[in-house]
């Protein structure tokens, strides 16, 4: 399916998502409480222009120049989560008042109870959107601040049963999502780079979206990487955002900074002729969308010795289906961000099998990376950005 074409249609649902949502919001916050015409008429409008700031906040921070497109986005998305975490709260309040009402009513219907105040149920819907605008508010300057503080290193140490005991305690520094674009730039980027050489990793790996614009104009923003020390090099594979960002031209440029691609393909990781493991490496499944072929593990590991150790790296954790009947060790992944903002975690696991942590599924590990940047709203709660850094152990 042609990129264009795939955008259209996330922007037709996203649309009417986004409609929906001020919808409800209208009803609860400017409808139910009953405010004055005047003030009824101000808040509509409101809601209104905050509701098209969201699509608009997208295509202008693509399209502007950088000052006023950084500026607009940063108006949507934080409105985009400020929003979400409002829309969360109005409806906990509402299946609160929902509740309250069936006992409400129960009582009217007793004998000698006095029939219910309409200023009662004013009051009730006016504290509702009160107190559920102040709650999301400040939640939504906390989850900023999470954002936007440094990023925690997050230690695991993972036991693999095919590791060899000569590089015990190998180091794997990984790195996702990190989303350089309008929002995420160079210095972050520098800091990065200069937290994850303190840290003296044998290897580093980026689980995809790396990325939110096109090469062209992010190219100075992610040049950094090139300075990543490790024993091993670097490696990538792609997440959902390099296609809609233009893979073609990020490829060659990741290869200019010597960060090595992994399309379907694995290297060893070890000192040669020495002990050593497998890294195999998985597109996006968003590339056959696009086009250009599909995730296959099956051809990336083909031929390799069954003895020895397997790692693998995969944008997105449902690929641990393929990862147990490859016989992988571990995999690696990111793409959900630990959910970002809570509860959006819980839509997410309706969608991947894991959304953050450690697990196993029958003698294969995955690792789910929370995330190093963050997505649309700059905000984090509950789900902390992470750089992560994997010990490996025999088991």
């Amino acid at each position: 399916m042609p990129r264009w074409t795939y955008f259209a249609i996330f922007l037709v649902i996203a649309l009417g998502i986004v409609a929906g949502w001020h919808y409800y919001l209208w009803l609860r916050l400017v409808r139910d409480p009953g405010w004055t015409p005047q003030v009824t008429r101000i808040l509509t409008g409101v809601l209104v222009l905050l509701g098209l700031s969201l699509p608009l906040g997208m295509i202008t921070a693509r399209l502007l120049p950088p000052a006023f497109g950084k500026a607009f986005g940063w108006f949507a998305f934080v409105w985009m989560g400020g929003g979400f975490l409002l829309l969360c709260a109005v409806a906990v309040g509402d299946l609160f008042t929902q509740v309250l009402s069936r006992f409400t009513d129960l009582g009217a219907s007793m004998p000698d109870a006095e029939p219910e105040s309409p200023s009662r149920r004013l009051l009730l819907a006016r504290t509702l959107a009160a107190g559920t605008t102040l709650a999301a508010a400040s939640t939504t300057i906390y989850g900023v601040r999470g954002a936007l503080g440094a990023v925690q290193v997050k230690d695991v140490e993972v036991q693999l049963d095919r590791l060899p005991r000569e590089i015990s305690g190998l180091t794997v520094v990984q790195l996702t999502d990190v989303h350089v674009g309008s929002m995420i730039g160079q210095p972050f980027v520098e800091g990065l780079v200069e937290r994850v050489n303190a840290l003296k990793p044998d290897l580093v790996v980026i689980t995809g979206d790396l990325v939110d614009g096109p090469a062209e104009r992010l190219g100075a923003a992610v040049a950094p990487l090139g300075k990543l020390e490790s024993r091993w090099g670097t490696h990538f594979v792609t997440g959902n955002h390099e296609y809609f960002s233009g893979f073609e031209p990020w490829r060659a440029f990741l290869a200019s900074l010597g960060i090595e691609v992994l399309e379907n393909r694995r290297v060893t990781i070890g000192e040669a002729g020495g002990p050593s493991i497998d890294l195999a490496g998985i597109p996006d499944p968003t590339v056959a969308r696009m086009g250009n072929g599909a995730p296959d593990l099956a051809a990336a590991v083909a031929g390799r010795d069954p003895e020895r150790e397997l790692l693998v790296l995969a944008h997105q954790p449902r690929a641990i289906d393929d990862a147990v009947t490859q016989g992988a060790g571990l995999l690696l992944s990111g793409h959900t961000h630990g959910g970002q903002i809570w509860p959006f975690g819980l839509l997410v696991a309706l969608n991947q099998p894991y959304v953050a942590g450690l697990h196993r599924r029958e003698d294969t590990q995955v690792y789910v990376s929370r995330g190093t940047g963050f997505w649309g709203p700059p905000m984090r709660v509950g789900a902390p950005a992470e750089i992560t850094r994997l010990v490996l152990t025999p088991s």
